[in-house]
């Protein structure tokens, strides 16, 4: 696929030169430019000499300097200058073949592109690399690199994947490891499949590939009532979350205790299916598997703590008189808690309870909030998919019309579809806020961000 420029950012590099829309790139430097990981690569160097061609189809030498690793300022007509590689694979687990139908298009495409996988942090199978594709990553030193493992059996993998190729990804998964590439790898869990024994040989042999292996997340595998046609899995139960979350925190200390690393880490969701305690903010270490649903909760409330504490130093007559909000900027709105209305907070059925006990602890150190939280039970999905970023507009209005929501409703972001006000079932907030006939506020991922909305900023 060419890579045509559709436009050349204003003081880039690039601008002022000959460079036009609708040139295509051809090489930098005498080598050919595939895709943007050798756009990335090529261009790093202070000189360069590009090789492009025109609409009237002559070739064009172009000298560019500029500082080393600064970008050209060349815009193209797709993210990758290629085709997206989509997924081959039946996984037994995918989601996608969960998702009922009628839904939008793009919900049903599977990528499976190890390029989206260092830009943007997707998960990828590797099973659809060539050797040549091996080699130019490890030559271009693609680094990190996200992996959906599951298994190092070959037979199991490929079992799993649905497909021979399977086997194929574990030897790409090896020679990154040899060639130093730094790697994060998702365990998708199936109970009766690859959990007890099978889970801790996969542990074994990932820790056994070295400190290139940064990170692992074992997530429970998701289960909707979609799954006509589909290999029968059976879901987590309370003692089989608990028995998996000792297996891998008990590796993990043998980690921490070698390596000096957790590595190895459980979603929040099967904490949450076995009924006991997140980890604390330290076992996190840098949060290497926020995408994963792995300390994304425990975030959540460190942000909180910690932007309540900033919010009580600077307010020590917050809850009598008026305030700030939580970065200290004088804001009237945030008053006495007598003046501020009602208003209720929507979640899914995992994160109520949390959100409720924050809630209650703003309350008590503020004085009282006149909120509360409604968890929405997932019946778009089925009630066993408990997390808020699955919950639809449509499950929303049905749980909640008719009640007293007070003046506004809070919802998080993640509800909606990434730069958009629109939930999964296409619905979207003006129209949610219509149907329930409150206002509706979004909620930006953030414990700080949290806080403010709960004191009406």
């Amino acid at each position: 696929m060419d890579a045509v420029v559709v436009s050349v950012q204003p003081g880039s590099p690039a601008s002022g030169t000959i460079i036009k829309p609708g040139d295509t790139l051809r090489k930098i430097n005498g080598s050919r430019v595939v895709d943007v990981l050798d756009y990335m690569y090529l261009s790093y160097d202070r000189r360069l000499i590009l090789e492009l061609s025109g609409t009237d189809g002559k070739m064009k030498l172009v000298r560019i300097n500029k500082p080393e690793g600064t970008d050209v300022g060349l815009e193209f007509d797709t993210y990758l200058m290629d085709n997206e590689r989509s997924c081959a694979n039946k996984c037994i687990f995918c989601f996608i073949d969960q998702l009922p139908g009628g839904m939008r298009k793009t919900l049903y495409y599977k990528d499976d592109d190890v390029r989206l996988s260092f830009l943007q942090g997707n998960y990828v199978t590797l099973t659809n690399l060539s050797q040549s594709d091996i080699n130019r990553i490890i030559e271009r030193r693609i680094s990190p690199i996200n992996v959906s493992v599951h298994t190092l059996d070959p037979e199991l993998r490929a079992f799993m994947l649905g497909t021979k190729d399977g086997a194929a990804g574990i030897g790409a998964l090896h020679a990154f490891a040899g060639a130093g590439i730094t790697l994060n790898c998702q365990i998708v869990c199936c109970p009766g499949i690859n959990d007890e024994t099978e889970l801790l040989r996969t542990m074994e042999e990932l820790y056994a590939l070295g400190p290139c292996v940064n990170s692992v997340s074992v997530v429970p595998v998701g289960l909707t009532k979609h799954r006509q046609g589909l290999p029968q899995l059976r879901p987590f139960d309370l003692e089989h979350a608990f028995r998996t979350i000792r297996k891998v925190e008990d590796f993990s200390v043998g980690c921490l205790r070698e390596r000096g690393m957790i590595m190895f880490f459980c979603a929040d969701e099967l904490y949450i299916r076995a009924g006991i305690a997140l980890p604390p903010d330290e076992f996190y270490e840098e949060y290497p598997q926020l995408e994963n649903g792995v300390g994304m909760m425990r975030l959540f409330i460190t942000e909180f703590e910690e932007a309540l504490c900033k919010f009580e130093i600077r307010n020590p007559e917050f809850g009598v008189g008026g305030g700030t909000d939580t970065f200290g900027n004088r804001n009237p709105e945030f008053g006495a808690c007598g003046d501020r209305d009602d208003f209720t907070i929507v979640t899914g059925v995992a994160a109520g309870e949390y959100l409720t006990n924050l809630l209650k602890t703003a309350s008590e150190k503020c004085g009282k909030i006149p909120g509360k939280v409604i968890s929405v039970r997932n019946d778009f999905f089925g009630d066993s998919v408990t997390v808020s970023g699955l919950v639809t507009g449509g499950d929303i209005i049905a749980q909640l019309r008719g009640r007293d929501l007070g003046s506004r409703i809070l919802i998080p972001q993640n509800m909606l579809r990434r730069g958009q006000d629109v939930f999964l079932d296409d619905i979207t907030v003006p129209e949610l806020s219509e149907r329930l006939g409150v206002d509706v506020r979004i909620v930006k991922q953030h414990g700080a961000d949290f806080l403010s909305a709960l004191m009406g900023g």
